[in-house]
């Protein structure tokens, strides 16, 4: 399973505001700039993160991004859920639907697939990605100062 490109760009937002300190609020602009994605990529992907609950997002001056608790400590399975989908991996139901459907068995097996790999993700949340008990992981980042 390949992840969306939007899902790729929102966990890396997510990662990206998890390393910053509380009083640190980035603008889009500057998030996009750090992960290395479009600006309206991330604009469209800090929008639906917003609706989800992951992220904060203020505006005017002193405004910018934060991660919130939420974001911060609910289950990276349920965020990937959210962004994905759970959708059948394969189109057996497309147009034209594939003639083999009715007897096929490849179709629940990749949903057991899809269900293993979301349950790997269930237990951890964006503050495991990023951090240990002696600090941030993910050094390469700028962020706490």
């Amino acid at each position: 399973m390949r992840l969306t490109k939007s899902t790729d760009i929102a966990l890396r937002i997510a990662m990206r505001l998890a390393v910053l300190d509380e009083d640190q609020t980035p603008t889009t602009r500057e998030v996009a700039e750090a992960v290395a994605v479009p600006y309206n990529h991330a604009a469209k992907v800090v929008s639906r993160l917003q609706h989800l609950g992951v992220v904060e997002a203020r505006r005017g001056r002193g405004g910018g991004l934060a991660l919130t608790a939420a974001g911060r400590t609910g289950s990276l399975g349920r965020i990937v859920r959210e962004l994905e989908g759970t959708g059948d991996v394969v189109g057996c139901e497309d147009e034209p639907p594939c003639p083999l459907r009715h007897s096929c068995r490849l179709r629940g097996a990749l949903r057991r697939a899809q269900e293993a790999f979301f349950a790997t993700l269930d237990p951890l949340t964006v503050a495991d990605l990023v951090g240990s008990p002696t600090g941030p992981v993910l050094l390469g980042l700028p962020g706490r100062g």
